[in-house]
């Protein structure tokens, strides 16, 4: 795991509306990566709705959500309609983002997978604060208490 802060690794990844989403493209913007097992899975399922819920006030601080999991477009989709997620998803089939990001490891009972990890990226492109296992429940609102820490330099 690398000192914070680090450059965050570059990415482009396909989203749900046919268009690719990259990071250097949002250079200028605080951003809120996050990667998660599976859609609409419970604890999946309440991360999203957390960050769901956080986002208008996340927007309002200069930054834009961005979730990232192996599922393709069509499940994202899906996902995105029935829980009314207003942030971006990505597609990462390979798994190549998530590797990168140290988002794949042991799991329970010593399975490999996933790991629920978030990641808030400055505007210069660099990791500032990461969540090694995110907690689903409020994950939303310690973001914004977190960036506004960030934000104001505590």
């Amino acid at each position: 795991m690398s000192t914070i802060p680090y450059s965050a690794p570059q990415f482009t990844l396909p989203s749900t509306n046919g268009t690719t989403v990259s990071l250097s493209r949002l250079r200028g913007k605080w951003v809120i990566l996050y990667f998660y097992p599976k859609d609409d899975t419970p604890g999946c399922t309440t991360q999203a709705c957390s960050l769901r819920d956080a986002r208008d006030t996340l927007a309002e601080m200069g930054a834009e959500i961005i979730g990232v999991s192996k599922d393709d477009a069509s499940s994202h989709e899906k996902f995105k309609q029935k829980h009314s997620l207003n942030f971006s998803l990505l597609t990462d089939a390979e798994g190549t983002v998530i590797n990168e990001y140290g988002a794949w490891g042991k799991k329970m009972y010593g399975r490999e997978g996933i790991l629920r990890k978030t990641f808030i990226i400055n505007p210069e492109g660099m990791v500032v604060k990461v969540y090694g296992r995110a907690t689903p429940l409020g994950h939303g609102e310690a973001v914004i208490a977190d960036l506004k820490a960030l934000q104001s330099g505590s």
